[in-house]
């Protein structure tokens, strides 16, 4: 099982230039929009079996921590779920 590799600043930078990859805000808002009103809590970008994910936590109005995974190529919904 591959374990999903979490990528620093300067290599989102570098694959945001290069196109490989969407502007953090753009997910964002993608995220917030499922959930109006939450709170963002944190935003880690991963490489995952040749795959760059966007892992997003938000505190929603209810109080409940919501994790969210989203594609950081296209921007696709992998995961929406309560975080425990």
């Amino acid at each position: 099982m591959a374990v999903a590799r979490d990528l620093d600043q300067d290599e989102a930078l570098k694959l945001r230039q290069k196109g490989i990859i969407l502007p953090l805000e753009q997910l964002l808002e993608t995220a917030l929009g499922r959930h109006p009103g939450a709170r963002l809590l944190e935003a880690e970008l991963e490489e995952d079996d040749d795959r760059y994910e966007y892992e997003v936590e938000l505190l929603t109005t209810e109080g409940v921590v919501r994790e969210i995974k989203l594609d950081a190529s296209t921007g696709a919904l992998l995961k929406d779920e309560e975080d425990d």
